[in-house]
């Protein structure tokens, strides 16, 4: 199960550099159920992803490169390249009445920056063991406005766009 909310931030962190980044780029087969290809670094994966906004099933099956490479030539419409920086949240804060649990809450930020034909377009998930955290996460303000609920920032839809 995927749990996620996004965000559409406006400001980067000043330190980006100092985040861990992975190379990724992905297609889509399938749309609708979402069926995904993904090279994330040297590390290939197919993911069956069930409907929904914020939390939704999530299957992911490893690739090989060639396999990958094989099925990107039968992707549907746009191949996405983004480059994600991993940035931990220090102190994740929570609406009054969310039940945290004991041990340290490990949340962090992955934030996507697009590469054209999709630039300057910047995404940032942050995901949850479960919806009640999901719901009463309190975002840091650089995070910019929740998009979650809304599937125009769905990389699956990104990948139907019409780009003129």
């Amino acid at each position: 199960m995927e749990i996620e909310r996004k965000f559409k931030p406006e400001k980067l962190p000043s330190d980006l550099s100092s985040y861990p980044c992975l190379l990724i780029q992905q297609a889509y087969l399938c749309t609708d159920p979402v069926i995904r290809i993904r090279r994330q670094n040297e590390e290939y994966y197919l993911t069956y992803k069930g409907k929904g906004l914020m939390a939704r099933e999530e299957y992911n099956l490893p690739l090989n490169k060639d396999a990958y490479q094989h099925l990107l030539t039968k992707a549907d419409g746009n191949i996405i390249s983004k480059k994600r920086y991993l940035i931990p949240i220090a102190s994740p804060a929570f609406a009054s009445g969310c039940q945290i649990p004991s041990q340290p809450i490990n949340l962090k930020v992955e934030l996507d920056l697009f590469d054209p034909p999709f630039a300057p377009l910047v995404i940032a998930e942050v995901e949850f063991p479960d919806e009640e955290m999901a719901n009463a996460f309190l975002p840091p303000a650089w995070l910019g406005e929740d998009v979650t609920k809304n599937p125009e920032y769905h990389n699956s839809n990104l990948s139907r766009k019409i780009i003129s």
